[in-house]
């Protein structure tokens, strides 16, 4: 199994090793990058990426180790720390970047196939909608599974953590491994994930960007072939 994690941050805080931790469980190849020390590009608003091809975003090599690692993995995890209720700038300034892969646009056939998990932590509360914030691109991407995991730790930092929530987080992060190795290979997407590609089908047939309607032709998808099977 590999593994691809991006954290919504430099240090290794609460969100880091609860992660880390559960990366540890799941076992095989592990890729961690930290932002913005890997990647810390706010996106430009050029649209190039939309309208001439991915590789016309000025960003787009110092992107291109971690889309690799991403497309290569069978697990993402993206793990941010709660700022103001939602997942960090750095994240969200990373997540931007991938706007042209969302299923309106052209979207990558390897994600209809993986599992992922949104990880988030904070001293009180904000983890449902910091998790949102990410899972709403990894199902725009096709990821068919996506695991959501925050939990308050009541501490700003990690060696503040007391053993009663550590514990409680090292049997959430049993259980959570042990669906995704069960899952592992045979994750399908589910009835949102189709409904939405349908309509998208019918209308690429035609759309509005013709860099979008030839990718989804030359892939088949405005006919009969679907990116899942």
């Amino acid at each position: 199994m590999k593994i691809t994690l991006i954290y919504g941050q430099n240090h290794k805080g609460s969100t880091y090793h609860v992660a880390r931790r559960l990366a540890e469980k799941l076992g095989g190849e592990r890729k961690e990058f930290f932002l913005p020390r890997d990647f810390g590009e706010f996106c430009l608003g050029c649209t190039g990426c939309f309208m001439k091809g991915e590789e016309n975003c000025p960003h787009y090599k110092k992107l291109l180790p971690i889309t690799r690692a991403m497309d290569e993995a069978d697990v993402i995890i993206l793990a941010s720390p709660v700022y103001v209720y939602h997942a960090t700038g750095q994240m969200k300034a990373f997540l931007d970047h991938y706007g042209y892969r969302w299923m309106v646009h052209r979207p990558e056939e390897k994600m209809f196939t993986k599992q992922a998990v949104c990880i988030s932590t904070a001293a009180g509360a904000g983890m449902k909608s910091t998790n949102k914030d990410m899972a709403d691109s990894l199902f725009f991407w096709g990821v068919p599974k996506i695991y959501q995991y925050g939990v308050a730790v009541q501490a700003t930092e990690w060696k503040g953590v007391k053993k009663g929530i550590r514990a409680r987080i090292e049997r959430d992060t049993d259980g959570l491994a042990e669906k995704i190795r069960s899952g592992d290979g045979k994750v399908q997407p589910g009835f949102k994930t189709k409904a939405f590609f349908f309509a998208l089908h019918i209308f690429q047939k035609k759309g509005f960007n013709e860099l979008d309607c030839s990718y989804w032709k030359k892939k088949g998808w405005t006919g009969r072939k679907r990116p899942w099977k």
